[in-house]
């Protein structure tokens, strides 16, 4: 059975990731910060006759991280997919702010946190076989289209994918393959209710790269075909 983990996945894009993998059959560990929330995600998923395991982590929190892995190896001694989608978006226009610690607690946990994560869990990964990691980025993070506003979560996106080029040579040698997706502008508690795109489309490129017997590595994503970085 493969072995998949979703870090932010009590709502939203994450946790709509983690129910179409559940129902793929995959073992599916749920995570987030709030551990009410990783309760509610679980209780939910049950209702619909879903069983996931689940772990309530600070990606932001080394040794939480670190605890996390131990978690991992010790129930099930491998992971052969990782989600990166734990994120935050800090900026915001037209209010007074301190733009230097927005862009450090953005870059954090958009950044950081991804990198992180995947530093502790390469272990597992590596005894996977044929691991997948997907980042979820943005389109905002893009440098090709980059325009102005919301520094935070830019140049933290951007540093994301650099995160993802990074890993994505370093780890193929262990047949493991990294990628980045933009989601699109999804109706989530992030993206408002405004937004163009449905969670079951959000997270459609994430599951893609997670189950599809041949995928790139190294790219950035959107509906399943490359855009520009």
């Amino acid at each position: 059975m493969k072995v998949s983990l979703v870090t932010g996945a009590t709502s939203g894009i994450g946790k709509e990731a983690a129910t179409q993998l559940a129902r793929l059959g995959h073992q599916v560990i749920l995570t987030g910060r709030n551990a009410a929330k990783v309760r509610a995600a679980q209780a939910e998923l049950a209702a619909m006759g879903l069983t996931v395991d689940t772990f309530t982590v600070d990606i932001a929190d080394a040794s939480q991280v670190a605890q996390l892995a131990d978690y991992v190896r010790e129930k099930y001694g491998k992971l052969d997919v990782l989600v990166n989608n734990a994120g935050v978006f800090l900026d915001t226009r037209g209010k007074p702010q301190d733009k230097i610690e927005i862009l450090r607690q953005s870059f954090e946990i958009n950044t950081l946190g991804a990198y992180r994560m995947i530093e502790a869990l390469h272990p597992l990964l590596k005894k996977s076989g044929d691991a997948r990691i997907v980042n979820v980025s943005s389109g905002m993070g893009g440098l090709t289209e980059m325009n102005g506003g919301s520094p935070g979560y830019r140049i933290s996106k951007a540093a994301l994918n650099a995160v993802t080029r990074i890993f994505a040579n370093d780890l193929a040698a262990d047949k493991i393959s990294v990628n980045s997706i933009c989601p699109g502008w999804v109706k989530t508690q992030m993206g408002g209710a405004g937004a163009s795109r449905t969670v079951d489309k959000g997270a459609e490129t994430i599951v893609w790269l997670a189950t599809a017997d041949k995928i790139p590595n190294g790219k950035f994503l959107r509906d399943k075909k490359e855009i520009v970085w």
